[in-house]
């Protein structure tokens, strides 16, 4: 017994203490891609034609134009372009409240905005989610459950995972949503109390990711139900659900 009390005094506080402090990311860790300024020269469109979700198109000068809804941070088009106009950051402020809000053009990113009033007077203390793996392939579903970990501590901002979406404030969605769990997603998000939220986490959930286009699938959980805050990412970053999350409860 006390060779266990040594050895979690030697341990110490494992919490980071996020978000007084930003936490370091990895040097390798690709976070919100940015548009530098320039154009394009000449016809070339190698990181369009590379992109593996169709997540690059062209737009106006012939700039690159990245959707994060379906970007999964593979950097392939970051190598292809000639110009280096598209560089990875270590950001990871990734969550906006609408897919037209992850279209990047530019430097310039319109991050998440707090849930309305009323909502933040009910949910912005306290927050029950009801996870839904909606046909993901668990990694999406791993940098979720991680939060509750002690680096992270989900539980001390009054977040917490619950066993039945009677008991949720909203649905947290992963996966592009399967043919075969259409009909459970939509059950589960009308057992939901009202009002309630909805966040979808990943790629697939966001847009479809890999499979868009796919029959077996239906292109993430937006067509489905009203889908409040978007978490991109193919996984996101632990810390980039985290963050999304408060500042769509109003706590950043």
């Amino acid at each position: 017994m006390f060779q266990i009390l040594k050895a979690r005094l030697h341990q110490g506080y494992r919490t980071f203490p996020f978000p007084e402090k930003q936490p370091p990311m990895a040097p390798r860790y690709a976070g919100r891609p940015k548009i530098l300024p320039g154009s394009c020269k000449g016809d070339c469109a190698a990181c369009v034609g590379i992109c593996p979700t169709g997540a690059l198109s062209r737009g106006a000068g012939n700039r690159p134009v990245i959707d994060l809804g379906r970007c999964i941070f593979c950097r392939a088009c970051e190598e292809a372009c000639a110009e280096k106009l598209i560089s990875f950051t270590q950001e990871f402020s990734m969550a906006a409240n609408s897919k037209e809000a992850l279209v990047i053009a530019d430097e310039k990113f319109k991050q998440a905005e707090a849930m309305g009033n009323e909502l933040r007077r009910l949910f912005g203390r306290s927050l029950k989610l009801r996870q839904v793996s909606a046909g993901g392939c668990n990694a999406c579903e791993a940098d979720t459950n991680v939060l509750g970990t002690p680096n992270f501590d989900l539980a001390r901002f009054g977040i917490q995972f619950v066993a039945s979406p009677r008991h949720a404030d909203g649905l947290l969605i992963t996966g592009p949503v399967s043919q075969n769990m259409k009909l459970a997603m939509q059950k589960t998000y009308e057992a939901l109390p009202s009002p309630s939220i909805v966040i979808a986490v990943g790629a697939c959930a966001v847009s479809g990711g890999l499979f868009k286009g796919n029959s077996e699938v239906n292109d993430g959980a937006a067509g489905i139900v009203p889908v409040d805050l978007f978490v991109p990412g193919c996984p996101p970053h632990p810390w980039t659900i985290l963050e999304g999350i408060l500042r769509f409860m109003g706590r950043l």
